[in-house]
């Protein structure tokens, strides 16, 4: 009798705590995607074809230095601006695409605070979510991000997000690439038992990182995909709807062991 009370114990606090960090249950075939880095064709081939089928999506914006071959491979602050338009959410890069995890507090914060600032220029709401360019991570980004008020980061480590062991600033996601189709087409069958699938996108197609290009024809794919098999598809902030932030991050301690990075 003693054992089956501390049981039920045991099984009402994992049901309380998962009561805390779930607003509602997650649903099956749920993908969030992202885009990185501000590549042109994110706002000439991306931003239609996610129209077309009604998808939602987050593009994390930075600036690539004046070193880079052709500032014309990527896209200027007014279609940024046009993104936010659409519908879409723009959320923060880092100023100059910089590995936080090699940051100082204050250098975290001008970078971020650039972001901030450009969006606020053009009406764009102030980001409240990040990615981790090159997913370069550490304890202290996690600070800094907290710090900073910010809602959810995204990392990588090929593998679901499961809010209910998953820090919300180590959020992990599949990259896609010319070449991985089948492991991505085997991700979404990961969107299930409340797991989420995060897919992290670059240039469609991306010239100048060849190594991160997504044709547009395969992009095509996946979303005629998703829509044909009826994925709920949306982006970071919309995961709000589903996850009681302040809660997850009570709860969860961040967990570095597990696969963060691709």
């Amino acid at each position: 009798m003693k054992n089956l009370i501390i049981l039920l114990f045991i099984f009402s606090a994992i049901f309380a705590s998962q009561a805390q960090i779930l607003k509602k249950p997650i649903p099956d075939k749920l993908v969030v995607l992202t885009f990185d880095d501000a590549p042109a064709s994110q706002y000439s081939i991306v931003a239609p074809m996610l129209k077309e089928f009604d998808f939602g999506a987050t593009f994390f914006v930075c600036e690539f230095q004046p070193n880079y071959a052709d500032s014309t491979l990527y896209m200027n602050w007014r279609q940024i601006q046009a993104l936010d338009k659409m519908g879409f959410e723009v959320a923060n890069h880092t100023h100059s695409h910089a590995n936080v995890s090699k940051l100082t507090q204050s250098e975290f914060n001008s970078q971020l605070t650039y972001i901030e600032t450009k969006c606020d220029s053009l009406g764009i709401p102030k980001p409240t979510n990040f990615a981790y360019p090159g997913y370069g991570l550490n304890a202290q980004a996690l600070n800094f991000l907290q710090e900073k008020e910010y809602v959810f980061a995204r990392a990588g480590g090929s593998r679901a997000y499961d809010p209910l062991s998953d820090h919300p600033f180590l959020i992990p996601s599949w990259a896609t690439d010319e070449t991985n189709k089948v492991e991505i087409m085997n991700a979404f069958d990961q969107a299930k038992d409340g797991k989420i699938v995060i897919l992290t996108i670059h240039g469609v197609p991306d010239i100048e990182h060849p190594w991160v290009n997504t044709p547009p024809e395969l992009f095509k794919e996946y979303l005629q995909y998703l829509d044909a098999n009826d994925f709920t598809v949306i982006s970071i902030k919309d995961l709000e709807k589903y996850i009681d932030v302040a809660a997850a991050k009570k709860t969860i301690t961040p967990d570095f062991s597990m696969k963060l990075s691709n």
